[in-house]
């Protein structure tokens, strides 16, 4: 992308019009991250709460040396609670340690259940074994997705100590948690993972099923 290109871009974002200052950030998905993250930050206190949201997410993905800090103060200090946990899911995407204890405090402190979702997801993503216990707590929420996430986490992170605590999660009565339960051991070789995706494999709802046997296939492969 041209210097006159990036020179568009930049003054786009200072349009009026917040149409136009979203296609300018989705305008700098081909640049790269240290170009682009000067412009995303020109918009994350944007008055239109789409383009900050946008902004946010872009910072997990267009990082530089100043993207850390400006995402755990998000994190930690914002008013909206959907910024909070864009800010959380950026911090995944960066795959930083230093997330490590931010996204726990998240997880633990904040009282909107979008955030903590956004935690539990991004210490998967961070593929950080010390979230072991911050995610087994997690299994216990009343919030169904928060299951999700924690399920999906652990197969992220590989956690095979957690996987008898995954499947107590087996018969749930959401199929998606099933599905999550199916996709997680598929990353977690243990002595009960086969026979516990055998009995998903024949799971009524066909996405478990489907997830259940791509898995089996997995562990497969990863024992030749």
């Amino acid at each position: 992308m041209t210097s006159l290109d990036l020179e568009n871009i930049s003054t786009q974002l200072e349009s009026e019009s917040s149409r136009d200052r979203m296609l300018a950030l989705a305008m700098l998905r081909n640049v790269e991250a240290e170009t682009a993250a000067p412009l995303v930050r020109k918009v994350i206190n944007d008055s239109n709460l789409q383009v900050r949201s946008m902004a946010v997410f872009a910072m997990g993905l267009k990082p530089d040396e100043e993207t850390y800090d400006i995402l755990v103060k998000l994190v930690e200090t914002d008013p909206d609670y959907g910024i909070r946990a864009d800010a959380a899911g950026a911090l995944g995407y960066l795959e930083d340690p230093r997330a490590f204890e931010v996204l726990v405090r998240a997880f633990y402190e904040d009282t909107d259940w979008l955030v903590r979702f956004s935690a539990a997801v991004a210490l998967g993503n961070l593929k950080d074994p010390r979230a072991h216990d911050v995610l087994v707590e997690a299994l216990q929420c009343e919030e169904v997705v928060i299951q999700q996430a924690a399920i999906a986490a652990i197969g992220e992170i590989g956690d095979v100590s957690a996987v008898e605590d995954i499947l107590n999660f087996a018969q749930s009565e959401d199929w998606l948690v099933r599905q999550r339960l199916a996709e997680a051991l598929g990353h977690l070789p243990a002595p009960k993972t086969e026979s516990a995706l055998r009995f998903l494999e024949r799971d009524a709802h066909p996405q478990v099923a489907q997830a259940a046997r791509i898995s089996l296939q997995r562990l497969h492969d990863h024992d030749r």
